[in-house]
Order: C-alpha cells, then sequence, then structure tokens
C-alpha cells in the first residue's frame, strides 16, 4: 500500500470523499509509520511520505469512514534528553476523533507499556453534520449549574430505559430534562467525557478512574459510556437539553495526560514527542515537571501543543454543540514558562477564537506549581471556583466560622474579583461538588471514609469543615436526623441567596450519600450512583426546597442584588466595626433591595444553639417566605410579623422574609 503525499493540514485522520489524509505532529521523530488494521485485527503498515514542518503526513485513496488505526513513531531512544521513540509501540493519534473502544489494559504487567492490544484503535470519523447548534445563550447572572457524571446521574434513574441508563443518551432524556426543569437548573455540567486511561495502579486494586480525570485524547467521546446509540447519543441529548434551555457544561483535563509520569504508560503523546509535549524540569530535559500531582504536565507554551487543546475544544463546541468548559487545575494552562500568566498564550488564543471566547469558561483556581492558587487571577469574563466561600458558609453553619467570611461570600467575594469587568458573576459558589463530601454526608460525617479506595483512607481532603452532630454517619435518633436536614436546608439557601453562579452537586437534591468517601474518584459502582428511590426516601421534601429556592432567586433575589446590602445586627441597627470583629458572633442579617418599587429581601441567619431575638427593620410588611426552623423549611402558616417588631430566631437557622411596595 503506497501513500500519496498528501497535506499537512488538518491534522488528524480526515475523509475528503474518495480517500483519507493522515497527518501527524511531530517535531523529534526521523519517520511515522501508519498502521490499519482489518476487521479481524490484522495490521497493515505504511509509512508517512511527507513532512512539512514538523507535520508527518500521507494520503491513502480508497480508504473510508471506519477504518481502524494507529500510528508507530521512529526516533531516538535518549530519555535523558527527553525522548522517547520505540517504533514497536503503537501509538494512538492525538487528533483522533472517535476510539474502537475503551482502553483495556487487563492486569498490570511490568515496564512501563501496556499489551498491545490494551490500546484502542483511532477509527476515521465520517464528515460531521453541518453544525446546528441553537444554543440557550444563558447570561451568569441566570445560570444555576448542576454538576453531574454520566453514568452517576442515571445509572439507577427508574424511569430511564434500562439500555440506555448510564450512557450518553440518559442525559436526555424526559425524565431526567424534567427534574433539571423542576429544580430551575440552567446548565449541566458533566465530569470528563474525553477518552480515559485507568491508571496501573487502579487496576491493580480492581479499581478505575471514575471521574475521568486521566485522559487518553482529547476529541474522542469515552466508549464506555457509549450505549446502544454510541456517540450520536451524546449529539441528541445536547439537542435535547438545549430544546429545554438547559446549557451544556464539559469539565475537561488540559493540564496532564493518563500517560502519568516518566515510568508510566506510553499511550500516545509520550511515544509521538514526549519533548514538546510535556514541561520538562529546567536544565533536565528527561525529567517530567510536575505541576498537577499526577506525573506530568502538558506543555501549552508550546504552540502546537496548544494548538491541539484549542482544535479540541473547537472541536467540542462546534461538532457537539457544547455551551462551555470547566478546566481542571486551570492555573497549570497558564505556565507558559514556569510562572503563571494571566496573559498567558492559552488564554489569548481562546479569547481570540470566534468559536471559544463567547462560551462559559470556568477555571479551578488552583494547581501544585509555584503559588498555585490563583482565585481571582483569570481573565476577564472567566468563571472560577469559589472555595474561600464554600469554606465559610461550611464554617458558619457548622458553628465555628466568622460573620466576615460569611458576609464575604454572601455578597459575592468582593475582595477577591476586584479587577475591572469581574463581578460577582465571576463566582462559582457551591457548598459540595465531586471532590469532597456530598451534602448529605458534610452533616452526617465528623471524618472521611475512604477505605474503599485502597489507600489506607490516607487520600481525600482531611479537613472538610464537616459535621456529625454526635453521631457517625446513618442513624435513625429523629433529632439527630432533624438537625441534619436543618443544616444541609442551610447551607442550600446559603448557598442559592449568595450573589454569584450556584452550583448544586447532582443528588444533592435527593440526600445522596457516598458512605463518607470524600474523594470517591475510582468508585464506578453505588457509592458513587445516584440512588433515585432510597434517597429521596430520606427527605422527601427537599427536592421541593431546592426548586423553590431557585424560584426565589429568578422572581426576587436577581433584581434586589442590583441595589446593594445592609448588614445588620440582631438589635435591628446596621453592624459597625465592632460587630464584625466579634468572634464569638454567630448571627448575621442581610437586607437587599432598595428604592420605590424595589422587591426588598430581609436574611437572617444564626448558626449558634439559643434562640435570638431579631427586630426587624420599620419598613414593611415582611412577609416570612422560608424558615429552616420549621421541618421542612417552609412556614406552617403564612405570617407577617409586625414591621419594625421582633422575630423569634431559632438556634441553627435561616429565615427569609419578603417585602414588595
Amino acid at each position: 500500500m503506497i501513500a500519496e503525499a498528501g497535506a499537512p493540514a488538518p491534522l488528524g485522520a480526515v475523509f475528503d470523499g474518495s480517500g483519507v489524509n493522515f497527518a501527524l505532529f511531530s517535531a523529534h521523530a526521523t519517520a511515522v509509520d501508519l498502521c490499519l488494521f482489518d476487521p479481524e485485527g490484522r495490521e497493515t503498515r505504511c509509512r508517512l511520505p511527507s513532512r512539512t514542518g514538523n507535520v508527518w503526513h500521507g494520503r491513502l485513496a480508497g480508504l473510508l469512514p471506519g477504518q481502524a488505526y494507529l500510528f508507530r513513531v521512529h526516533g531516538p531512544w535518549r530519555p535523558e534528553k527527553g525522548h522517547r521513540f520505540d517504533p514497536e509501540r503503537p501509538l494512538l493519534d492525538p487528533y483522533a476523533k472517535l476510539l474502537s473502544g475503551p482502553y483495556r489494559p487487563g492486569p498490570p504487567l511490568a515496564g512501563a507499556f501496556p499489551p498491545p492490544d490494551a490500546l484502542p484503535r483511532g477509527i476515521v470519523a465520517a464528515p460531521p453534520d453541518p453544525p446546528c447548534h441553537d444554543r440557550p445563550c444563558r447570561p451568569w447572572r441566570e445560570t444555576v449549574i448542576y454538576e453531574a457524571h454520566v453514568r452517576g446521574l442515571t445509572r439507577l434513574h427508574p424511569q430511564v430505559p434500562p439500555a440506555l441508563r448510564g450512557t450518553y443518551a440518559a442525559l436526555g432524556h424526559p425524565a431526567v430534562i424534567e427534574h433539571l426543569l423542576r429544580l430551575g437548573v440552567t446548565a449541566l455540567e458533566l465530569l470528563p467525557i474525553q477518552a480515559i486511561a485507568d491508571e496501573p495502579a487502579l487496576l491493580a486494586r480492581g479499581l478505575v478512574n471514575y471521574w475521568g480525570y486521566s485522559t487518553l485524547n482529547y476529541f474522542a467521546p469515552e466508549p464506555r459510556y457509549f450505549g446502544p446509540l454510541g456517540p450520536v447519543g451524546l449529539k441528541q441529548a445536547v439537542r435535547a437539553l438545549h430544546g429545554a434551555g438547559i446549557e451544556v457544561i464539559l469539565d475537561i483535563v488540559l493540564n496532564h495526560t493518563a500517560e502519568g509520569g516518566e515510568d508510566g504508560p506510553v499511550l500516545s503523546f509520550r511515544g509521538i514527542d514526549n519533548a514538546s509535549y510535556y514541561k520538562s524540569r529546567p536544565g533536565e530535559p528527561g525529567r517530567l515537571l510536575d505541576v498537577t500531582g499526577c506525573g506530568n504536565s502538558l506543555d501549552l507554551g508550546h504552540p502546537a501543543v496548544r494548538r491541539l487543546a484549542i482544535d479540541a475544544l473547537r472541536h467540542w463546541a462546534e461538532e457537539y454543540g457544547v455551551d462551555g468548559f470547566r478546566f481542571d487545575l486551570a492555573p497549570a494552562l497558564a505556565r507558559d514558562v514556569d510562572d503563571f500568566d494571566p496573559h498567558s498564550a492559552f488564554f489569548a488564543a481562546i479569547e481570540a477564537d470566534p468559536a471559544l471566547s463567547g462560551l462559559k469558561l470556568i477555571a479551578e483556581p488552583w494547581d501544585l506549581g509555584r503559588d498555585g492558587y490563583r482565585l481571582g487571577g483569570f481573565p476577564t469574563g472567566w468563571g472560577e471556583w469559589n472555595d474561600r466561600a464554600r469554606d465559610a458558609l461550611r464554617a458558619f453553619w457548622r458553628g465555628d466560622g466568622r460573620v466576615p467570611d460569611l458576609a464575604e461570600a454572601l455578597a459575592g467575594s468582593p475582595r477577591t474579583f476586584p479587577a475591572a469587568g469581574r463581578s460577582a458573576q465571576s463566582s462559582i459558589n457551591y457548598v459540595s461538588s465531586h471532590d469532597g463530601f456530598t451534602l448529605r454526608d458534610l452533616v452526617s460525617h465528623a471524618r472521611r471514609h475512604n477505605f474503599a479506595n485502597g489507600e489506607g483512607n490516607r487520600d481525600g481532603h482531611p479537613h472538610e469543615l464537616s459535621q456529625n452532630f454526635g453521631h457517625e454517619g446513618a442513624t435513625s435518633d429523629p433529632a439527630v436526623l432533624a438537625l441534619r436536614a436543618r443544616t444541609a436546608r442551610n447551607l442550600l439557601a446559603s448557598l442559592v441567596l449568595a450573589r454569584g453562579v450556584p452550583m448544586l452537586l447532582a443528588g444533592d437534591e435527593v440526600s445522596r450519600s457516598q458512605g463518607g468517601n470524600n474523594n470517591a474518584y475510582a468508585q464506578d459502582n453505588r457509592t458513587s450512583w445516584i440512588d433515585w428511590e432510597k434517597g429521596p426516601a430520606l427527605d422527601p421534601s427537599l427536592p421541593d426546597f431546592v426548586a423553590g429556592l431557585l424560584r426565589l432567586r429568578r422572581e426576587c433575589l436577581l433584581a434586589g442584588w442590583e441595589t446593594g446590602i445592609r448588614w445588620l445586627a440582631p438589635e435591628g441597627r446596621e453592624m459597625g466595626p465592632e460587630d464584625w470583629q466579634d468572634a464569638d458572633r454567630r448571627c448575621l442579617g442581610m437586607r437587599i433591595g432598595e428604592g420605590p418599587g424595589a422587591v426588598r429581601l430581609l436574611v437572617l441567619m444564626q448558626a449558634g444553639e439559643e434562640e435570638i431575638a431579631f427586630r426587624l427593620p420599620p419598613e414593611g410588611p415582611w412577609r416570612l417566605v422560608l424558615d429552616t426552623g420549621e421541618p421542612e423549611g417552609e412556614p406552617a402558616a403564612p405570617r407577617e410579623p409586625e414591621a419594625g417588631g421582633t422575630f423569634l430566631l431559632q438556634p441553627r437557622s435561616l429565615v427569609l422574609f419578603l417585602n414588595r411596595d
């Protein structure tokens, strides 16, 4: 089989109607072999005949979509110089749009290489349909994010057909969409769905990388979630969600790959051009620089690697129609050399790209590099996961937090996002996420219980700011259950009432528990899946409570935020310096909305153990619409306390009053 010269662009395998052009970047290779596989797995090799710059390319006439292929790359084996070429090892095309199946290495073998048949093959994809994306285009101020895992969200859903449960197609099932709409969710944020390679250490323990933060390929959807509809199911789900006004945001891991450290497996990037794709330590080209904790760091300061990242983002935006991205360990993406640079080439490339600049972009604002905590340091228009606000809410409702920290979180972290063009909408607020305790576990466990991960309970964050109310884990004690339910409602209400963009963890609204596991990254089982039948039985009114909170936010709170905040002490006066400095203070009032015709809200919060008489502002009437001191979080009967009078605030409770002129 003889290849024509072909073209150096686009990269990857592209069907042109009568054949397929193959193009692969490698700056340090000496030759590249294309490996074609027939349906029985027999391999035929063909040397790519041309090199243009650092791109190797060739075209084969007569090849059709569906053809399976890999590469073998020739070059020096000089690990001390960063070169790890070995033509005996087949390698996956970084630009492959489809894979033949999931990565299945079986039991770990000695050495850094998986068995040859473990690696899925790239599949030549058919030309995509013309883009037709009727995006909801929600403004940030109206956005409510729901963070979920494809399998975990739907694997146990009783209304989803069994064949579709845990697959991409299930995301667009009417029962799933109806639940999201009932809550008031406007954006579904999915944990990584790009192709995954499970780490050898996990496989040795009989586990997998369930969360998916171990990327094998940035263009291909992970095949383990295909189901009967394959990748088409994902495209159909995105269209169905868009039809319901719900955006889709993808978590993407551009900071490292599944190839791990220097002794990790050679799957793709490392064997194609290790020295170009990965950062090395200064003056030590054979040693990888690791700012991710995962063994390697992609070098987005390199033009070809940055091009790969931008091309991958554009692929998901244009071919699948996604509405945004959440970037894992985002400071690593802005280290063109070593230090974090908010004006990095990668950020500039996104801003200059018309297909990407208008999407929702969210940063996880830390990595393990120098000065790696960068909350508030990302470009204008970006959102950032605000863990300071998370910890302030958790600490306050645990009973040992500081009132100034609570106020800062509720106000949208103005001290963190002061730069021009950066408002409270930059703050992605949350009380729980995939990484850490679920909301149910946050109020049920004082310590982590991660033994199922096989790491001796040493993994996961050791300081969750959680509480168990006197009993660790599940209990039937009604008093303990009542306190847990009240505290969960306090946390949710504080989250929704805070300025910024609220994010809910999937299943928190139906009391999902992971049994105290706060790092369930390897648990592709009932530990992580939402139990849609057992969970709601624990607290049946909680979904309605969440839906009511988000309805209040839409109808009343958004307009009120525009006119500012006043902070009140229980005596009815505005908080003064001595009040803010009182470390023992556990009560705070927040008044939102001023001026004629404004919707006024009054939020009273107290995390102490005693009742507090709180004097209401003289303007009235004040209608009580939310009270977490009641069993279901709502007033037992409509109440309008006297304006200027006092309201008895129960221990560990939050109340919300509404006043319309």
